[in-house]
């Protein structure tokens, strides 16, 4: 990241070590707003993109246009993903009125098609500012649209309470990562909000913006052309409100003995269930950390959730921003692929059918209990996650065929897919502390049983449950799907 690049209003922001400059363009002094384009980040109180954006705004005399829109053909677009994203995006467009921000939103539908929207809206803009994202279509369409912008496009990292900028580029191992990251935490608790000094935007639009205060997102997405078997989570409802009511079960209910209990799926307490809201932006880590760090829970429960939030979450973040594609399966470290490679022709007696993992219907219980969780909530609890990844190394024809899988299921299915964070989990799983005994199938990679389920009271009979529950009839395709964007040109 180059600062010095920075124009007036961002160089002395405290965070500006959130921002990088995507192309070397000047400002378009006959702009009519400062674009700020959200795509995961969707919140409006400390967002720092929008935060960046209203500051530059400031600088150059100019109101904030903000701009979030839905495509219907990003890859697993289903009825789970766009009333999540959309619930989100209904709250964001209400808080940015609150801060005096117009906020504009688009679904992409038969009738309502708009191609090269962002295009168009900078064309009238000043700047742009939109997420530093470092996976899925968010990280492909940035590049893209700085790459065709005639005006000057910043990205600023929204989803890391450090700026991992501050951290440097040559870490490259978690215990290093730590070392440099947990003395900056401090530094950045606190959020540094802007306030507009220009009224807001009241001119022109490219476009009919949909009012998604005023519709019925149900109608609205049963008219998008998506995958209409995987329905809505009721376990994570959509919006800052449900976030809201999460971070408070999180103080009373879970972090008071999280540090003991937070390895037990049995238990209802022993999860935030965050993931989803922190992966599209409708919490900060920034307000989760603060909220903890006021409550009256103890220390080495604090400590362990911020070893979660903070320690892992990030580390995953930041090895992100290195990877040419964290999707793929080419970021397992070199010594797992190999051993696994090795092993590849092994017998395989668990091999399972894409339809048996789909549905979580396989022969083994422990892993439909965890399947399930994927197809019913749209969330699997951690500890549930290490085994299922494991255990599909051994379900499927090959390591390739396993990483794909387990992608396809995760991308598909969970709410907390798509993510740095679930992408750093999973290569965890194939990978792990090398073992000194080589195991058919597996290699030097370690296995995971079920032990710290089964065995807990109950724990037999609470599997049996999740592993019966009914599932949607969700649509199973022949094989695996390849995502698009890793092949073919999406556009922004």
């Amino acid at each position: 990241m180059m600062t010095a690049a920075l124009p007036q209003g961002l160089r002395e922001w405290r965070d500006a070590p959130r921002v990088r400059t995507l192309n070397n363009r000047a400002p378009n002094l006959n702009g009519r707003y400062v674009l700020c384009w959200l795509q995961q980040a969707l919140r409006a109180r400390d967002n720092p993109v929008i935060d960046a954006s209203i500051r530059l705004g400031n600088a150059l005399g100019l109101p904030v246009l903000v701009y979030h829109g839905v495509r219907e053909d990003y890859p697993y677009a289903s009825d789970r993903l766009h009333h999540f994203i959309l619930g989100a995006s209904r709250d964001l467009g209400a808080g940015c009125r609150e801060r005096g921000l117009v906020c504009v939103h688009h679904v992409d539908r038969a009738g309502r098609r708009e191609k090269g929207l962002v295009h168009r809206l900078g064309a009238e803009a000043a700047a742009i500012v939109l997420e530093d994202q470092p996976t899925f279509v968010a990280r492909w369409q940035s590049d893209r649209v700085a790459m065709r912008a005639v005006v000057p496009v910043y990205a600023v990292n929204a989803a890391c309470l450090v700026p991992p900028a501050v951290l440097g580029d040559d870490i490259r191992g978690r215990s290093g990562f730590l070392r440099r990251q947990e003395p900056e935490r401090a530094n950045w608790i606190e959020a540094d909000e802007a306030v507009a000094q220009v009224p807001e935007y009241a001119g022109p639009l490219p476009f009919l913006p949909d009012e998604l205060a005023a519709c019925s997102l149900g109608a609205l997405v049963a008219g998008v052309a998506i995958d209409h078997s995987v329905p809505p989570s009721t376990m994570y409802p959509a919006g800052r409100h449900a976030a809201e009511d999460r971070v408070g079960r999180l103080l009373t209910e879970v972090l008071p003995g999280y540090a003991s209990s937070r390895n037990d799926a049995t238990r209802e307490d022993s999860a935030s269930g965050l993931s989803p809201y922190l992966h599209f932006g409708v919490l900060g880590p920034r307000e989760v950390m603060a909220a903890v760090s006021a409550s009256t829970a103890g220390a080495k429960h604090k400590a362990k959730f911020a070893d979660e939030l903070l320690g892992w979450r990030e580390w995953f973040h930041y090895q992100a921003r290195g990877l040419s594609a964290p999707e793929r399966y080419d970021r397992v470290p070199t010594w797992a692929v190999e051993t696994l490679a090795n092993h590849a022709g092994d017998p395989r007696p668990d091999l399972e059918s894409l339809e048996a993992l789909v549905r979580g219907e396989t022969r083994d219980e422990t892993w439909n209990a965890c399947q399930k969780q994927f197809l019913v909530d749209g969330w699997m609890h951690n500890n549930l996650r290490m085994y299922w990844g494991k255990r599909i190394i051994a379900m499927t024809p090959s390591p390739e065929a396993a990483w794909a899988t387990a992608c396809y299921l995760n991308d598909r299915l969970s709410l907390d897919g798509r993510d740095p964070s679930t992408y750093g989990n999973l290569a965890t799983m194939f990978a792990g502390s090398p073992s000194d005994r080589e195991r058919t199938i597996y290699g030097r990679v370690p296995t995971r049983g079920d032990g710290s389920t089964r065995q807990r009271e109950r724990g037999a009979d609470w599997l049996a449950a999740a592993a019966s529950r009914p599932i949607p009839q969700i649509s199973i395709p022949a094989e695996v799907p390849v995502d698009p964007y890793l092949t073919g040109e999406p556009t922004a």
